[in-house]
């Protein structure tokens, strides 16, 4: 028997990859095609099988991944993080965006989860990037279930169809840039995505 271990946990290869989500498969114009004989992404639908559901709302504030074992925060546009955050929204530079994820605790942004300052951080490019369904767009999120499109509540709440922060910093030039994931159409992006500019901040946290 293979055990697959939690997102998180110290392990050695392999290391499985989550299915994409897309089973559709589509030409060189953007026009939906059937997908025997392509070798596309729709035809093979590789990786390991979401679960169903493939999140939990744990009623406090949080959301679990139960494929990545990740608790999320439940609203994906919180605008106060933490005691005198005095930013007014969301979206701030990066280095304001990883001190309001490290400093969210139970009391703010909807969290009755007990957790203190600490608990939270902003999460890295591969964490972000494993919410995206590459099934949909606008947003290229999933539902509850794993089925569908997010729609509000569904589970998440507030969900802005823009980049999000991640903790990763970008490594070629121009420096001062990190990466960023686009949630309208699930892209990893750092092109242009300077470090002072604002952009949204989600906040990720392991399990207890």
């Amino acid at each position: 028997m293979v055990v697959i271990p939690l997102f998180g946990e110290a392990s050695g290869p392999p290391a499985p990859v989550a299915k994409s989500g897309q089973k559709k498969c589509y030409d060189a114009d953007g026009d939906e095609i059937d997908c025997s004989g392509t070798g596309q992404d729709g035809e093979y639908q590789k990786g390991i099988t979401w679960p169903n559901p493939r999140f939990t709302d744990n009623g406090n504030g949080t959301v679990t991944d139960n494929l990545t074992g990740l608790v999320w925060l439940k609203n994906a546009n919180c605008e106060a993080f933490f005691s005198g955050d005095s930013t007014g929204q969301n979206a701030r530079n990066w280095t304001d965006a990883l001190t309001a994820a490290n400093s969210l605790a139970t009391g703010y942004c909807g969290l009755t989860d007990g957790s203190a300052a600490g608990d939270w951080r902003l999460p890295n490019v591969n964490e972000l990037q494993s919410l995206m369904h590459y099934g949909f767009w606008a947003p290229a999120l999933p539902n509850t279930a794993g089925t569908g499109q997010w729609t509000s509540g569904d589970p998440f709440i507030d969900v802005q169809s823009v980049h999000y922060w991640t903790s990763t910093s970008y490594l070629g030039t121009p420096a001062g840039i990190a990466w960023c994931v686009g949630i309208h159409s699930g892209t990893i992006n750092a092109h242009n995505i300077y470090k002072s500019a604002p952009n949204n901040v989600w906040p990720v946290r392991d399990a207890n």
